[in-house]
């Protein structure tokens, strides 16, 4: 079933999933149209639906963002059937205040110095457009929805979908 929501719910969904989730695939394009992605852990979905990252501001999706700063994010969550993927514009935000209030203990694996680590910055993704798959149902439902289709010879119906306009 293809969906379209407003505003606040596209945001609230867009959370809601990403926090399912938290790694995504952070795919950004190089100065030869080359499609490079990396796992990141999003650290926090704010308020008008923003993901946020920590990184090293010298690293390689860094000078990536500096090029060409359209990037996807592509969050997958096979177990429960969900996926989502976020269209956004990249920003380089250096500000310990910030820094401060998104730090989680999780993050101190890659920054053991903590918010003094040197070269230390946040990414912020403005979310402009996103698309997700929800089928959520449990695998036997969806085996048996499939097994239906199937034999009965209709197309599979793959549960909720559609395009989240949050700009």
């Amino acid at each position: 079933m293809q969906s379209s929501m407003k505003r606040e719910e596209a945001i609230r969904k867009v959370t809601e999933m990403i926090n399912d989730v938290r790694i995504c695939m952070f795919t950004t394009i190089d100065e030869h149209g080359q499609i490079l992605s990396r796992p990141m852990v999003t650290v926090e979905v704010d308020k008008d639906g923003n993901a946020w990252f920590f990184t090293n501001e010298f690293s390689g999706k860094v000078v990536r963002i500096s090029e060409n700063n359209e990037l996807n994010l592509i969050y997958a969550h096979p177990g429960n059937n969900t996926y989502l993927n976020i269209f956004g514009i990249g920003t380089i935000v250096i500000d310990r205040e910030k820094m401060k209030q998104l730090w989680t203990p999780m993050v101190k694996a890659w920054f053991p110095n903590g918010i003094d680590e040197p070269n230390l910055c946040l990414l912020k993704v403005d979310t402009k457009q996103a698309w997700y798959w929800d089928n959520s149902s449990s695998k036997m439902v969806v085996f048996f929805n499939t097994l239906t289709a199937i034999v009965t010879g209709r197309k599979f119906e793959k549960g909720e979908s559609g395009e989240l306009d949050i700009d």
